[in-house]
């Protein structure tokens, strides 16, 4: 994990309008908030963000791998002892169908290239990162895995 662990938690929920992806102790997270990746542990400044298409990294306990996620996009509430995480979508990088992502990826590609106007561009291009993000979530999963 690119940031700091400690021995101190705080509460984690991340959850999506579908289910609760996670929920209970976590000594950090990193999660690709609105102006950058936030790195976030106990005693974390309160603050509220929009969070982009990106990856989710939880460091839960420490004698497991960190837990894996795929984040579209929502809103991430920090208080010293508590963190949420409300996600327009979320799914565990192993959920994640790679070929599929892929193909989202070649198709996002595609309709940047051909795109005319600046909606079309514009949309092609966070579909283009939310497949960027998915295939990364994928990738950090499988070596999760295999670190088991």
């Amino acid at each position: 994990m690119a940031i700091g662990v400690t021995q101190n938690t705080f509460q984690l929920s991340v959850v999506s309008a579908e289910r609760t992806l996670y929920t209970g102790p976590a000594h950090a997270l990193a999660i690709a908030g609105a102006d950058g990746e936030l790195g976030i542990r106990p005693g974390h400044s309160p603050l509220i963000s929009k969070i982009k298409p990106g990856v989710a990294r939880i460091a839960g306990k420490l004698d497991q791998p960190e837990e894996i996620l795929y984040i579209s996009g929502g809103l991430v509430e920090v208080q010293p002892d508590s963190v949420t995480v409300l996600a327009d979508t979320a799914l565990h990088g192993t959920e994640i169908d790679k070929a599929r992502a892929e193909a989202a990826r070649k198709t996002a590609e595609e309709n940047i290239r051909q795109s005319g106007g600046d909606m079309s561009f514009s949309q092609a291009q966070v579909e283009l990162t939310k497949a960027l993000a998915q295939l990364r979530a994928v990738e950090l999963a499988s070596r999760t895995r295999k670190k088991r």
